[in-house]
């Protein structure tokens, strides 16, 4: 029999001491207190901690590319941290075509009740590619499958990164970037074609209907994951 189960109550870091939860009122705009975690990473980490803006309270810290798994290990694994949930992971693009995309992560610790925004910045004309969080958060996997799929941001190190919310045969790019026109790439008529063309089985995985008639419409790298014994249904 396995151990008995220890819930994570909030606010309750052993050893020390957290504020009880309070309302926050005449909240600054900018220049409020920055979360402690922010000037612990910068004595951890110097340079890769490249500014740390604070915004309505909430506390956003960028660092560098190459050192985001590092960093966001270090903030699941020490004891005076404890980042434990990763609430999200997403991007944002602006239409200043000279401003980079930002891959955003946020990370809550339960036990300190803290909530830090980490970001860092994917220049234009530069490969689209961060590490994965995926082996320090299994939640990681469909939040970056849906960045993938969205933005076209690949995370490296991800055990299966592939489209989640468009079909993998899809081909009009990435429908969250700003240069993604908002009726399609193609033409009405040619989204019709194709529609009409595609077999619709050929969508599905072996667990949701049988594809035997469709397996030879499937792409080269489903059929070997299928021949390969992948269950791929959800």
């Amino acid at each position: 029999m396995s151990e008995s189960f220890l819930p994570v109550l909030a606010g309750h870091a052993e050893g020390t001491e957290v504020a009880a939860p309070s309302t926050p009122r005449n909240i600054p705009y900018r220049d409020g207190t920055p979360n402690p975690s922010a000037e612990a990473l910068r004595a951890r980490f110097g340079e890769a901690v490249q500014r740390v803006d604070v915004v309505w309270d909430e506390t956003t810290v960028f660092v560098d590319r190459a050192r985001v798994a590092e960093i966001v290990q270090w903030l699941h694994d020490d004891p005076s941290q404890r980042y434990d949930y990763l609430s999200d992971v997403t991007a944002v693009e602006y239409r200043d075509v000279d401003r980079p995309i930002e891959v955003v992560w946020h990370l809550r610790s339960l036990p300190y009740r803290r909530f830090l925004r980490l970001k860092t910045l994917l220049y234009k004309g530069q490969p689209l590619v961060v590490p994965s969080v995926w082996a320090i958060y299994k939640s990681a996997d469909w939040m970056e499958r849906e960045c993938y799929d969205m933005f076209g941001i690949r995370f490296d190190g991800h055990p299966d990164l592939r489209r989640i919310l468009m079909w993998e045969q899809y081909k009009e790019g990435f429908p969250l970037r700003k240069d993604f026109p908002l009726r399609g790439r193609f033409s009405r008529s040619e989204q019709l074609r194709q529609i009409l063309a595609l077999n619709p089985e050929a969508k599905y995985s072996m667990e949701e209907l049988s594809v035997l008639d469709a397996f030879d419409e499937l792409s080269l790298e489903q059929r070997q994951r299928l021949r390969a014994g992948e269950k791929v249904g959800e």
